[in-house]
């Protein structure tokens, strides 16, 4: 089960009437539009796009054990790789957005990744606050872009293209904000976007599709944190190991597969992340005393 935001959730997401023409992009998406049409608090999560957002309001962005609080116009540099949550801290919230794919903006056979990247790479700083100069540049770009959107020029994705890697240049000259702050309770926090990235993943839909978070290793890639310091964070907060609650997740999940669907042990193996169904037969014995055949029968 994909636990990213895709762009197909993010326009059912925001039940936007203008979702766009990726097809006559070339290759990759890309879309931009007002954040007037933005949530105010936005769920904590990946994407599996990127997307850049000149924010003219206030707000406080999440991360995993770190926050930012936005109390002046910035500019946002959002990476598929680390999740983020946005809650915004007035009504009035103003600015652009645009969206795309990493394909959009290195088209054709070129290696070049925007995760090497200082705006997007893991573990820099993907905030920066423009003065009144570069405001007044962004915001124009960001017209344009909204203007270019709109039109019906032929080549107009090259041109949207163009101006997206100038929005990008004009980031890397400023400076970005190093002024993110610790959670008060930082294991807190991290155990509860544990907890919810976990259970987000069932009920499992289908036998075709196997579950993708099956280890701490998963979960603290997904969360940018050290798989030691969600271990710690968890076990702080609950006094079970994260391993313990992924597995006893599983088995609920494994029992309820049993009893409800007519899927057979080899289907719900693979479903819930097991390579071969001798594997699921063991870790479910292991964890219930019953062999999944077991279950089975006793329903009968």
């Amino acid at each position: 089960m994909n636990t990213a935001e895709s762009i197909q959730d993010f326009y059912g997401r925001v039940a936007l009437k203008n979702p766009g023409s990726p097809e006559r992009s070339g290759i990759g998406h890309f879309n931009v539009f007002s954040r007037e049409s933005c949530a105010l608090i936005t769920p904590y999560s990946r994407r599996d796009y990127y997307k850049i957002s000149l924010i003219i309001g206030t707000g406080t962005l999440h991360y995993a054990d770190k926050w930012i609080r936005i109390d002046r116009p910035a500019l946002l540099f959002s990476n598929p790789v680390i999740p983020y949550s946005w809650e915004a801290g007035s009504e009035s919230q103003q600015g652009w957005f645009c969206l795309f794919t990493e394909a959009f903006i290195f088209p054709g056979e070129r290696q070049e990744s925007l995760q090497d990247s200082p705006l997007f790479r893991i573990g820099g700083s993907p905030v920066f606050f423009p003065d009144e100069e570069q405001l007044a540049v962004l915001a124009d770009m960001y017209r344009k872009m909204m203007r270019e959107m709109a039109s019906d020029y032929v080549h107009k994705y090259s041109v949207l293209r163009h101006y997206l890697h100038l929005v990008i240049h004009e980031a890397m000259r400023m400076s970005p904000a190093g002024s993110f702050e610790k959670h008060t309770n930082a294991s807190s926090r991290i155990t509860t976007l544990f907890l919810e990235l976990l259970e987000r993943q069932f009920p499992v839909d289908t036998p075709q599709t196997a579950l993708k978070l099956r280890t701490a290793q998963d979960f603290a890639r997904h969360l940018s944190v050290h798989v030691n310091h969600l271990n710690r964070a968890v076990r702080e907060t609950t006094g079970k190991t994260t391993t313990e609650h992924i597995a006893a997740r599983i088995v609920r999940e494994a029992g309820a597969l049993l009893r409800h669907t007519d899927w057979n042990v080899s289907e719900i193996a693979y479903s819930l992340g097991f390579e071969y169904p001798a594997y699921f037969t063991h870790f479910f014995r292991k964890n219930t005393g019953m062999t999944p055949g077991e279950v089975r029968a006793a329903l009968v």
